[in-house]
């Protein structure tokens, strides 16, 4: 699991510095920042807007329009779970309940100890293996809410001191 940064607008700065001179530099620049402070700040998108001349509204718009950009740090892992055609087919449906019963959050929640986000996807290309999920980016095949409580329950203690 990554250690995120504190936000910093120094550090910010850098980021922006580093990748504006490429050609649609505002997604590269919000994959960046996310990248280093585990989400999109607030404070970020002013600082965007005006490094690549566009409005506030037009940043917190691309923000908002991707599903991969964050605007608070995600859990200590996240749990990236199918809900493509394939999957459903699969009882990626009910999988997806039972998780979000299971860990008491909704679809982009984040666990009330910090421990896991839970976010949709719309294919992770695994669909002969459906219904599936990435788990702090390692695939999981064949679902069902046992499957990823074992996988949660492991991935707590790799991480554990």
């Amino acid at each position: 699991m990554a250690a995120y940064e504190p936000w910093n607008e120094d550090r910010a700065a850098e980021i922006v510095a580093a990748h504006i001179s490429l050609e649609g530099a505002a997604l590269p620049i919000l994959h960046a920042i996310q990248h280093a402070f585990g989400c999109v700040p607030t404070d970020a998108v002013p600082m965007v807007a005006k490094a690549l001349n566009l409005s506030r509204a037009e940043v917190h718009g691309i923000v908002t329009f991707y599903h991969e950009f964050r605007r608070t740090p995600p859990g200590r892992h996240t749990l990236h779970l199918c809900r493509a055609e394939a999957c459903q087919a699969m009882g990626a449906d009910r999988v997806g309940a039972d998780v979000r019963t299971a860990l008491g959050v909704d679809w982009h929640g984040t666990t009330d100890d910090g421990a896991v986000t839970l976010e949709p996807v719309f294919c992770l290309g695994l669909c002969a293996i459906g219904p599936a999920a990435l788990l702090d980016g390692a695939p999981l095949a064949r679902l069902d809410a046992a499957k990823i409580a074992a996988a949660l329950a492991n991935a707590a203690s790799a991480a554990a001191p």
